[in-house]
C-alpha cells in the first residue's frame, strides 16, 4: 500500500485517477479559491486583457523556475538537460503530473512550423474552476500554466515563448474522463504553444550531428 504524502508540498493539485490518487491531491477546492483570488487580485491593477495575461505569466514563470529546482533535487539530477525533444517530455509528463497528478494529454509537433510545439490538456485546472466574465470574453486565464511552462524551460536553459489557447472540441474528439461527474464537460482544451527561440533550434541541431 502506497502512503500519501506527508507534506503538503508534495501533494500535486490533483487530477483524473484512482481514489488513493486523489486522496493524496491537495483540495480542488482550495486552489480553486486561492486561483480566483489570484486573477481577481491582477484584474484589480491592470487597464487591459493582455496586461492581465502577461501578469498571469509572470506569476506561473516563477512557480515554474521552483518546480524546476524541486524535482532536480528530489532526483539526486546533477547533468543538465540538452536536448529539445526530452526537455519537453519532461514538461508534460514529470512536470505536469507533479502539479497536476496526471501528465498531459498530448504533446505535439508543428507541421507547419518547426520551431513550434503544442502542449495539450483537455482539463487544465485554472480554466476549470474560473468564470470568465463576458467583457473579458478574450482572456486565458490558462496563461498562468503558459508561464509556468516557460520558467522551467527557461531555467532549464531553453529559451521559448509559450502562450495559451482555448480551442474548441472537434465533433468526435475523445475526451479523457475526468472521473469526476461534479465537473460539466467542456467545449474547448487548453493548447499551451511553445515557440523555441532560435538558438535553441540550433543548438539541438549540432547535437544531432
Amino acid at each position: 500500500m502506497s502512503r500519501s504524502p506527508s507534506n503538503i508540498l508534495d501533494r500535486p493539485l490533483g487530477g483524473r485517477g484512482s481514489r488513493s490518487s486523489a486522496e493524496a491531491a491537495v483540495s480542488q477546492s482550495s486552489y480553486a479559491y486561492l486561483y480566483s483570488e489570484l486573477v481577481q487580485y491582477h484584474q484589480s491593477r491592470v487597464a487591459s486583457i493582455s496586461e492581465l495575461e502577461r501578469r498571469l505569466e509572470s506569476s506561473g514563470y516563477t512557480v515554474g523556475l521552483k518546480v524546476l529546482e524541486l524535482l532536480a533535487y528530489r532526483a539526486r539530477e546533477t547533468k543538465r538537460e540538452t536536448r529539445l525533444m526530452n526537455i519537453l517530455q519532461f514538461v508534460s509528463a514529470t512536470v505536469w503530473k507533479s502539479l497536476f497528478g496526471k501528465p498531459a494529454d498530448s504533446l505535439e509537433r508543428s507541421i507547419d512550423h518547426a520551431d513550434e510545439f503544442m502542449i495539450v490538456d483537455y482539463e487544465p485546472l485554472t480554466s476549470t474552476y474560473v468564470s470568465v466574465p463576458s467583457d473579458l470574453g478574450q482572456l486565458s486565464v490558462d496563461a498562468y500554466i503558459s508561464g509556468i511552462i516557460a520558467g522551467v524551460l527557461d531555467g532549464a536553459g531553453f529559451t521559448a515563448r509559450v502562450t495559451a489557447h482555448s480551442v474548441t472540441l472537434e465533433d468526435g474528439e475523445a475526451v479523457p474522463s475526468s472521473g469526476n461527474s461534479n465537473i460539466p464537460a467542456r467545449k474547448d482544451k487548453a493548447v499551451f504553444l511553445v515557440k523555441f527561440a532560435p538558438e535553441v533550434l540550433q543548438r539541438d541541431a549540432t547535437l544531432d550531428r
